[in-house]
């Protein structure tokens, strides 16, 4: 179990492992934290939507002390247009594009062909301090489709008054000493059907569904580099993910296959720092574009962002059901429409 809860946590981080890439970013000052935003935004975004998904295959509840042991994997897809992100270059004060591209890739983009970017920050006596770096490309051909995977391991246990509450959590973990995560969240899910009457004896169910989850996790981004312009001092990248869901399921239960569906609301709150010191090289330039000598500067904490995802949602979705053994798949249409498969054991 615990190499399965490893490899779980890996996978959801998988494309928040470019943020180890982005140090030399920081050379852009007061316009690092905008490309940093315009560049991650659509994993995040999608993560958010995928941590959302799997809550429920039926909307019908367990009896008192009925469990299940789900194991699922949701995959938001990307839309194609949030695979770059346009370069406006009046959004930014120091930054251009030596060869005038008029858009970058982001983090979930098919090319992975980083593009060069070039920083002069004027100084106070008329010379620039100059510098430039590669903006990473995309990690799409990492990851079988351009989705933005989040699986997971969730508990379900029936509690009196026909109602469900549900578990995910994964411990504090920690893979080659670069990576740490930790997941928790929570759901309780119940039975509308028992309230209209006669309805109770039909293979329908309604029921209504609250989850909330929370996800951190760190990369230590390591001085990989000797020969850029940005020295790392105990670099760390930060991503804290809340996200919570409302929705009110349907099913109809039959004995061999179920059909189930859903409508409802997502909202989910991103934070991600850059902590550490940097020590940034830069040359300076006369008016005329002549170096005339270098100089040093050191930031520290010098990114902390925020990301938000919501928007309304529906499902989708079939069970097939051997015994105490299921196998179910749904789709979720949203802003980032999610695919989800598994396999659950469930006890009545």
């Amino acid at each position: 179990m615990k190499r399965l809860i490893a490899s779980i946590i890996i996978i959801a981080s998988l494309q928040l492992s470019k943020a180890q890439e982005l140090e030399t970013i920081l050379l852009a000052a007061d316009d690092a934290s905008l490309l940093t935003q315009n560049y991650l935004n659509p994993a995040i975004e999608g993560l958010m939507y995928s941590m959302n998904g799997g809550w429920a295959t039926t909307a019908k509840v367990h009896k008192k002390f009925g469990f299940d042991l789900t194991i699922g994997l949701n995959a938001s897809f990307v839309p194609d247009k949030a695979q770059t992100f346009a370069f406006v270059s009046s959004d930014y004060l120091f930054l251009s594009l030596p060869n005038d591209e008029t858009e970058l890739q982001t983090v979930m983009s098919e090319d992975d062909v980083e593009t060069t970017v070039d920083i002069s920050i004027p100084n106070d006596n008329g010379t620039f301090k100059v510098a430039s770096f590669n903006m990473p490309g995309g990690i799409t051909e990492d990851l079988p489709v351009n989705a933005v995977p989040a699986p997971t391991v969730q508990l379900g246990f029936g509690l009196p008054f026909k109602t469900d509450i549900k578990a995910r959590f994964v411990p504090n973990l920690n893979f080659d000493d670069d990576v740490e995560a930790n997941l928790i969240g929570f759901g309780l899910q119940h039975d509308l059907t028992q309230y209209f009457g006669p309805l109770d004896k039909l293979p329908l169910s309604i029921s209504i569904l609250g989850a909330f989850t929370n996800m951190k996790v760190t990369y230590a981004i390591n001085d990989e580099d000797a020969t850029d312009s940005v020295v790392v001092n105990n670099g760390e990248a930060e991503f804290k993910m809340n996200t919570w869901t409302v929705q009110a399921l349907a099913s109809l239960d039959f004995k061999i296959i179920t059909f189930y569906g859903g409508v409802g609301y997502n909202n989910g709150k991103t934070t991600a720092k850059m902590k550490g010191d940097y020590t940034l090289t830069y040359d300076i330039e006369d008016s005329n574009g002549n170096q005339i000598g270098t100089v040093e500067e050191t930031i520290s904490n010098p990114i902390n962002l925020d990301f938000e995802a919501n928007g309304m949602r529906a499902t989708i979705g079939t069970r097939l059901n051997l015994s105490i053994f299921k196998i179910f798949a749904d789709y979720t249409f949203q802003n980032y429409n999610t695919a989800t498969v598994g396999i659950a054991f469930s006890v009545r």
